[in-house]
């Protein structure tokens, strides 16, 4: 079996911005079965059990187990359950420290929790590895460098956010807030 990484849609960040990334699994259905419900977002009692199912019944792959915490943080962090959300991403990296999309949904995480430079640390980690959603990075990114006064930083990752997923409104209208003045 054979993780393939895919970003998802999005979690709610703060009132107009929203997050969140999630690991594909191809192969174990229970395992798959997890990966849909994070990829559409369903984050219900029995979803989470198909999770909880795919980690302690199949006999997963490394890649896969990572994949399988992370799509079950995802449901998680849906749910609101910030705590459990964090263990799973903390268990994907104690796997694979270099999982881009673990540390990009446990800066999410950490956002939620009101950790902006913890957050801002982690979001880094996820680009510097290459994050299969960098769009989502730099947006989140771009987010906690405004929480944390630097605006141009902020408007720098928004206007990457938005080249490189031109399709994605949110960017553009977070951007939409900004005056950009000539000196």
């Amino acid at each position: 079996m054979k993780a393939y990484l895919l970003a998802a849609a999005l979690i709610g960040l703060n009132a107009s911005a929203s997050t969140s990334a999630s690991i594909m699994t191809l192969g174990g259905s229970l395992a798959r079965s997890c990966f849909e419900a994070a990829d559409d977002r369903r984050a219900s009692f029995q979803n989470l059990q198909i999770c909880d199912r795919a980690l302690t019944e199949e006999p997963l792959a490394t890649s896969d187990r990572v994949a399988t915490f992370v799509n079950r943080g995802i449901l998680r962090l849906a749910s609101n359950n910030l705590l459990g959300a964090n263990r799973d991403f903390d268990s994907a990296l104690a796997l694979n420290a270099n999982e881009p999309d673990a540390w990009l949904n446990k800066g999410i995480t950490q956002i939620r929790e009101a950790k902006t430079e913890a957050a801002l640390a982690m979001i880094d980690r996820a680009i510097q590895l290459r994050t299969r959603r960098p769009a989502l990075a730099y947006y989140a990114r771009g987010l906690v460098h405004e929480d944390l006064g630097g605006l141009r930083q902020a408007y720098a990752d928004l206007v990457r956010a938005r080249e490189l997923e031109p399709g994605w409104n949110d960017p553009a209208i977070e951007l939409r807030r900004y005056t950009v003045a000539r000196r």
